[in-house]
């Protein structure tokens, strides 16, 4: 007999922990007939089929999700057709709710596990290898044709086994980690909000299984808690022991309620490794009177001095989330949710949209707040009471650039100092997005530099006359992040004869003297040349004060005294020593002849 337990994740770095859940727990009697198999949503239908007919399982068990269910959806209606005798399970958030419907749509499966799977699932397997398969109504936790079984009580996380073995299935892979299951808040758009009681692993337990991360030093561990702070103790447990047993390479992820952030858990988070940890916070709005319609009880203020407070120390990756769709919260109201989030300056702003998540209070609600959601999965908001299906489109537009120009990280500089030429961060973003869509331009375009060319543009309809000082500082942006070898076509026109010259002259005598690059002593010259980019300025392109008064001033006096306006200052990336957070290259200035 075996058992096929399938995962269609995301993407192809992401991992299923609960298909690995439900092994690990059945494994100790069972671990000869269950098997993994993981496949993502941009594979072809055909060809996972093709790969679950190879396996010829007896017994199929799906782990359901938003992200996944159309496309199980079409593997359910095939499956039987070429494997008509395997018997077909289903379980996850997805189909823990509505479970009889979709018995009803889908013939071929046999029950559903509804609810916490481990134990559950290891029943199912005593069952089928004890060939006791005529009926399952012993079983807790299932939804039957016949009906639903009874309840399965919570979990003791204790008694869960670790989920992880050897990281060789992992390599590229992100890792998940579970220390307590449950929240205790009530947001009612989240699945979460239904579990109220917060169970935690021991935290012996965890701090031995942490161990295993950081000694196979795996490059990245998400925390799936969902709200990992909600317990003071056992986060600053956690914490203190990543701190006090860093290996140097494992980056740890986190999602918090930053406003219930204390000062001891500041200065501990102060003392981190660059980039050992980030930090997820959910703003969703900051609107009152929404934030009281979805049960979500934030302090705003608090907030906004907390993410200020861990931004300081830069060494924390801080991921801040709204989310479009809400009671109560209408186009201009986003805007200033937008506005205050974007003035924290996080080094991520997901811009989302709700998601109507069945079993959710606010799916009971729906006709309360006019509330209008996809049929299908992921089940997003088209309209509300207070937000029309126009203005959900307008924030599709300004959510893409967004992940482009602002999550991507490459146009930090540029982004920074263009923000006060136009009434709010949020009304940027809306003029970049009517820009785009005027001229026809591409979102998804596949030349990574097309996306500066389009930016240019954009600044030159609204401030040309600072076109110049643009050009510099998407040049500096994108030397920053890429190696690159070719000039940008929009980069200012160099002298290239004096240019090569100088670059010749400057690696030859630091390949001599390794006056700016001390830490690539074993290189010579033309391999130097190869690990970083030597590139001229006109203006200063790294002192923020200075260029936000160049663009305010077209004839700024900016110059020190003792230099003269036709100099040229070179800025020597070094892509060998990068920021943790950002990706940038360390960057070297000097100065040079006028090129």
């Amino acid at each position: 007999m075996k058992f096929l337990l399938v995962a269609v994740n995301a993407k192809y770095i992401h991992s299923n922990p609960a298909v690995y859940s439900l092994y690990a727990y059945a494994k100790k009697d069972y671990a000869d007939v269950v098997e993994i198999a993981e496949y993502t949503i941009n594979q072809r239908v055909e060809d996972i089929l093709a790969a679950i007919y190879d396996i010829k399982p007896d017994v199929i068990g799906f782990s359901c999700y938003i992200w996944n269910r159309n496309i199980i959806e079409e593997l359910l209606y095939d499956l039987p057709k070429i494997l008509p005798y395997a018997d077909i399970w289903l379980g996850g958030p997805e189909v823990s709710y509505g479970s009889a419907a979709i018995l009803e749509q889908f013939p071929s499966v046999r029950g559903i596990m509804v609810g916490e799977g481990e134990i559950t699932f290891r029943e199912l397997l005593k069952k089928y290898c004890g060939n006791d398969t005529d009926d399952f109504t012993s079983v807790e936790g299932l939804c039957l044709r016949s009906g639903f079984t009874p309840e399965r009580k919570m979990t003791d996380l204790n008694k869960l086994p670790f989920l992880y073995q050897n990281t060789e299935p992992f390599v590229n892979r992100i890792l998940y980690y579970e220390s307590s299951r449950g929240c205790p808040y009530r947001c009612s758009y989240c699945l979460s909000s239904i579990d109220k009681t917060v169970r935690t692993r021991n935290i012996d337990t965890v701090k031995k299984e942490l161990k295993f991360f950081l000694d196979n030093k795996v490059s990245q561990v998400k925390f799936v808690d969902r709200t990992f702070n909600c317990i003071h103790e056992h986060a600053m447990q956690i914490w203190e022991y990543l701190y006090e047993n860093d290996n140097g390479i494992t980056n740890f992820h986190f999602e918090i309620s930053a406003d219930i952030i204390n000062d001891e858990e500041l200065k501990l988070l102060s003392k981190f490794r660059p980039g050992q940890v980030q930090l997820e916070i959910g703003v969703q709005s900051v609107n009152e009177k929404t934030l009281a319609a979805i049960n979500r009880h934030m302090n705003p203020e608090k907030l906004e001095y907390v993410v200020s407070k861990i931004k300081q120390n830069h060494n924390i990756h801080q991921h801040l989330d709204l989310i479009a769709g809400l009671p109560y919260e209408d186009y201009e109201s986003f805007g200033k949710s937008f506005n205050r989030v974007y003035a924290m300056k996080p080094d991520q702003l997901q811009l989302g949209f709700l998601k109507v998540l069945r079993g959710t209070p606010i799916s009971y609600r729906t006709g309360e707040f006019g509330i209008e959601y996809t049929k299908r999965p992921p089940y997003e908001v088209l309209c509300t009471k207070w937000i029309s299906f126009a203005e959900i489109i307008r924030l599709k537009k300004i959510e893409e650039l967004v992940e482009i120009y602002y999550n991507s990280n490459q146009f930090v500089n540029t982004l920074n100092l263009i923000v006060g030429k136009f009434d709010s961060p949020f009304g940027m973003f809306e003029k970049f997005a009517d820009f785009y869509e005027e001229n026809g331009y591409y979102v998804n375009s596949p030349k990574r530099i097309y996306r500066y060319e389009v930016l240019l543009d954009f600044l030159t309809k609204y401030d040309g006359i600072n076109r110049e000082v643009y050009i510099e500082l998407l040049t500096y942006d994108v030397y920053l992040r890429e190696n690159m070898k070719s000039r940008p076509d929009f980069s200012r026109s160099l002298n290239d004869e004096v240019y090569k010259k100088f670059r010749r002259e400057f690696y030859r005598k630091e390949e001599k003297e390794r006056y700016f690059l001390p830490n690539l002593t074993e290189y010579d010259s033309r391999q130097l040349s190869g690990m970083t980019h030597l590139e001229p300025f006109k203006y200063p392109v790294w002192d923020v004060d200075k260029m936000n008064k160049l663009i305010s001033d077209p004839e700024p006096n900016f110059i020190d005294t003792d230099e003269s306006e036709d100099r040229t200052y070179y800025l020597l990336f070094d892509y060998s020593v990068r920021n943790p957070l950002t990706g940038e290259a360390l960057t070297i200035k000097m100065e040079g002849r006028d090129l």
